[in-house]
């Protein structure tokens, strides 16, 4: 017997018998979409708990293939509730792994399609990687604030400035944006910048001044961000951050690096400072969140590198 057919009988039984109501987050959120739920490699043969929305999913393999089920498999017949809307009464998730990620469907299972995973051009779809390219940051605040900070591509200057890059005059600043119903994409160039900290220690790169391209595309249903900076002098930091919503005051991200083009010190240190620099945008975001979806009537005093954050708002 496999951990799964407990659970189909289960739910069968339940589903027949009773019917849950759908259940409605509290938290704005847009469904029928791909959650890179948890790193493939977390996912073995016993049940790993993930949270998404505030909904409870159980992962595991079985002959090698990943399964992902409303309830703990290995929980006795019994103690299990009904199966509800999102995994049409059967009690599993629809669940697809590439990229190195387990992708949990969200919404109606009807709808769940392979062709609506995200593109991730730099990442092989066998998740190929190093392990030490892939890691797992918390923030205390939503899903939506956490990709609005990612998507004010300044805040790097003077928050992690220590490490990106700092305040330092440069030649030339633009941004711009392009957005569909479906994704928004942020492009900021900078010209004639100071050296970033970590690329002049770790990276080798010479020279005082550099040039910088950092492209972010947010997918608005699923918080999916591909992000793609580039320095010359220097190298690229290809990375995704899947902004995984677990509910109103908290959201992780299972980010990934494809560092293969960089330096030895710089690939394998690089991934490692997201521990140093996550702590530095929770201090900022933790305090705003839940004054974030509420209402106000103070006025909304904004530059223009603020203008696709607003956009993203209105999406």
């Amino acid at each position: 017997m496999t951990l799964a057919e407990p659970v189909r009988a289960e739910t069968e039984s339940r589903a027949k018998s009773s019917r849950q109501a759908d259940w409605t987050p509290t938290e704005f959120d847009l469904r029928d979409t791909w959650f890179a739920i948890a790193h493939a490699r977390d996912v073995g043969p016993n049940p790993t708990r993930r949270i998404l929305h505030r909904q409870a999913c159980y992962l595991w393999r079985e002959n090698g293939v990943i399964q992902a089920t409303e309830f703990n498999p290995a929980q006795p017949p019994g103690a299990h509730s009904a199966p509800s809307a999102f995994t049409g009464g059967s009690g599993f998730y629809p669940v697809v792994e590439q990229y190195g990620y387990a992708w949990l469907w969200y919404g109606n299972p009807d709808h769940a399609n392979e062709a609506l995973l995200p593109h991730i051009p730099f990442l092989p779809k066998d998740g190929d990687v190093p392990g030490y390219m892939r890691n797992t940051v918390r923030f205390d605040a939503c899903m939506a604030l956490s990709v609005e900070n990612l998507l004010d591509l300044t805040h790097a200057d003077f928050l992690h400035g220590e490490v990106l890059g700092g305040e330092g005059k440069s030649d030339s600043d633009e941004v711009s944006f392009e957005f569909t119903s479906e994704t928004l994409t942020r492009v900021r160039m900078v010209t004639g910048r100071p050296v970033s900290p970590v690329m002049r220690w770790v990276g080798g790169v010479r020279g005082k001044f550099q040039d910088f391209r950092s492209t972010l595309h947010v997918h608005l249903r699923s918080g999916l961000c591909v992000s793609y900076p580039r320095f010359r002098p220097g190298f690229d930091i290809p990375n995704v951050q899947p902004f995984v919503p677990a509910g109103r005051r908290l959201s992780l991200v299972n980010r990934v690096f494809n560092l293969t083009g960089a330096p030895t010190p710089f690939r394998q240190i690089m991934p490692r400072l997201s521990h140093t620099i996550a702590p530095q945008d929770n201090m900022v975001m933790k305090p705003q969140n839940p004054r974030y979806s509420q209402p106000s009537e103070r006025r909304d005093l904004h530059s223009r590198f603020d203008t696709p954050g607003n956009r993203y708002r209105f999406l």
